[in-house]
């Protein structure tokens, strides 16, 4: 088959959206201690690399063909690939897996500072597996809330375009779930260093992921007329979005922050992922608007609840993804004249499939989440040590720091650096000079 212009933008599409994965990791690194940065980073850039392999053996083949029971696809369907070759759909193979990789990163930030690398690398495919490609069967891949669907049949069409359920929802339920079982950080809520390390990275970061979302949102589009619609609702959604933050922010604590723009971009991108070829303009810009000063308000509610979700994946992700989910049952556009939202005169079909959607995606990935975190915390062992939290999981877990501070640098190397946390807790003048 000769390729056209849709190969060549869904190949662009995938590596931006690739991007968003690092560009994740700089946003999240930035907001740790320096002396978690590493591991913050690498959190992300180990979920890319075990789903790149899931993906090709069986992560694809469950979200697409042949289903089980409508809640995901035979593994074997097109294991390894090995079928999709010399036909385009290994294209959107590709694609879809910068979607996985992406999705499992979010999670990793709910549990910064204290998490067991190798027990995250456990949870990774494990959650891919039972969680992600179940839900991206089950609403874009022929199954039960995908169009001719039994829970579509019986309350209405879903509708997600981009991933306000599959990716946004799954994962800020998944980091609720975690963030519990792993607990609180030592001195969460207390102690003055738990703060951003590096804002300009995380600026960066945010830029990278504004800069992705344009590939994530619109690498579907069929026509230009689409992608037209969908590029400036991805445009002007987070930047709404970054504006009520700040307002939000100078109203509430006097001065509005760098952390809390890039914040708000995220959770202006995170709330027009469901709906971004399906509402105006004008709406997007009035949702953005409402995100911004909504997710303010919720990173702010770990405090109260005693949640260390410790860089907002909660308030963020499952707050904006459930707020762009069931605004449509409100703004969706009608096609063809017909449906719609309610100010669109539509009925509450579209509102009802929309919290259908989502309570069911609340329900499996909180529910399997638990079992999976639960699991890995009786055996691995999710957190790590007091002793290696106060040295920092960058050296205690990879024997390696972010920053060399001083004339001749930390003085870490091969042979100097700690093996174990008390030997690191016994030898203070190795320990990064900031936070």
């Amino acid at each position: 088959m000769e390729i056209t212009a849709q190969h060549v933008w869904l190949m662009i599409s995938a590596g931006m959206v690739l991007l968003m994965t690092p560009g994740l990791g700089l946003f999240y690194g930035g907001m740790t201690r320096a002396k978690a940065a590493l591991n913050m980073i690498l959190m992300s850039f180990i979920s890319a690399g075990i789903v790149g392999v899931v993906w090709v053996l069986w992560g694809y083949s469950m979200t697409t063909g042949e289903g089980v029971l409508g809640i995901f696809g035979n593994p074997f369907t097109s294991f390894g690939l090995e079928s999709l070759m010399g036909s385009p759909d290994l294209i959107k193979a590709g694609y879809s897996a910068t979607f996985a990789m992406v999705t499992v990163a979010l999670i990793s930030g709910a549990i910064a500072d204290r998490a067991r690398f190798s027990a995250w690398a456990l949870f990774v495919p494990l959650w891919i597996t039972l969680v992600y490609c179940p839900l991206a069967y089950m609403i874009w891949g022929g199954g039960l809330m995908s169009a001719g669907g039994a829970i579509t049949a019986v309350f209405g069409q879903v509708i997600d375009f981009a991933g306000g359920a599959v990716v946004e929802i799954s994962s800020g339920t998944a980091a609720l779930v975690l963030a519990v079982i792993v607990g609180q950080r030592q001195g969460f809520a207390k102690d003055p260093n738990h703060r951003p390390h590096n804002v300009p990275f995380i600026m960066l970061g945010a830029a990278i992921l504004w800069f992705g979302w344009f590939g994530f949102n619109g690498g579907a589009a069929t026509t230009a007329e689409q992608a037209g619609l969908i590029w400036v609702n991805t445009l002007v959604a987070p930047a709404a979005a970054m504006l009520s933050w700040l307002i939000t922010e100078k109203i509430r604590h006097g001065h509005p922050t760098s952390l809390g723009a890039a914040s708000g971009v995220v959770a202006g991108l995170v709330v027009i992922t469901p709906s971004c070829a399906n509402i105006s303009p004008v709406a997007a810009v009035g949702l953005g608007l409402v995100a911004g000063a909504a997710c303010a308000i919720f990173v702010d509610l770990k405090y109260r609840f005693g949640l260390d979700d410790s860089l907002d994946v909660v308030g963020v992700h499952l707050g904006a993804g459930v707020i762009g989910m069931l605004a449509l049952g409100f703004i969706a556009l009608p096609v063809d004249g017909q449906g719609g939202g309610l100010f669109y005169g539509g009925g509450l079909q579209q509102l009802v499939a929309q919290s259908v959607a989502v309570l069911v995606t609340v329900l499996l990935s909180g529910a399997v989440t638990a079992v999976i975190g639960r699991a890995i915390n009786k055996t691995v062992g999710f957190r790590v040590s007091a002793e290696a939290e106060t040295v920092g999981v960058d050296l205690a877990e990879h024997a390696e720091t972010a920053y060399a501070f001083g004339e001749h640098g930390t003085g870490f190397s091969p042979a100097n650096i700690p093996t174990t946390p008390a030997d690191t807790v016994a030898a203070p003048a190795r320990q990064n000079t900031f936070a």
